[in-house]
């Protein structure tokens, strides 16, 4: 079976002509940077009154992002981990997530954060790996943070 030219770099999903319209449809919104429909009932519905704002600046904060117990730099260090490593992964002990985060060739900083790992424990999730490595999760703080005292 031979492919026409240019096949390869259309949609699968819709024919040439549907493709071209759908084109044609965000031309306006690309080029002004800004939405251009004329039906209101098209546009994204805005953020309601008393919800986090939504914040798209990947370098910027995590607005509405952290959950109880945990800071900013916790959230991006468990969602990293996570990025490297999978479900399949787990349960696990410390070398082997090593071993896998190399696998999906996870870069060196995750690696040598995963190395850190206590030797002898085996990992359920990711939840473990990070609460192992010291971080605060929203179950509570990793083992290298202080604790409030219980009351009994």
């Amino acid at each position: 079976m031979t492919e026409s030219a240019g096949a390869s770099s259309r949609s699968t999903k819709h024919n040439p002509r549907l493709d071209e319209e759908l084109e044609h449809e965000v031309q306006g919104m690309l080029k002004a940077e800004r939405a251009t429909r004329a039906h209101e009932w098209r546009e994204v519905e805005p953020v309601g009154e008393g919800q986090p704002d939504i914040d798209a600046d990947p370098a910027g904060t995590l607005v509405g992002g952290t959950p109880v117990g945990m800071d900013e730099d916790a959230v991006v260090a468990r969602a990293e981990l996570a990025r490297w490593l999978d479900r399949a992964d787990f349960p696990s002990t410390g070398p082997d997530l090593v071993e896998a985060a190399r696998d999906h060739r996870a870069p060196d900083v995750v690696v040598s954060e995963l190395e850190r790992l206590p030797e002898g424990e085996t990992f359920e999730r990711i939840g473990d790996v990070v609460r192992a490595l010291g971080y605060p999760t929203e179950t509570g703080p990793g083992p290298g943070a202080s604790e409030p005292a219980q009351d009994s």
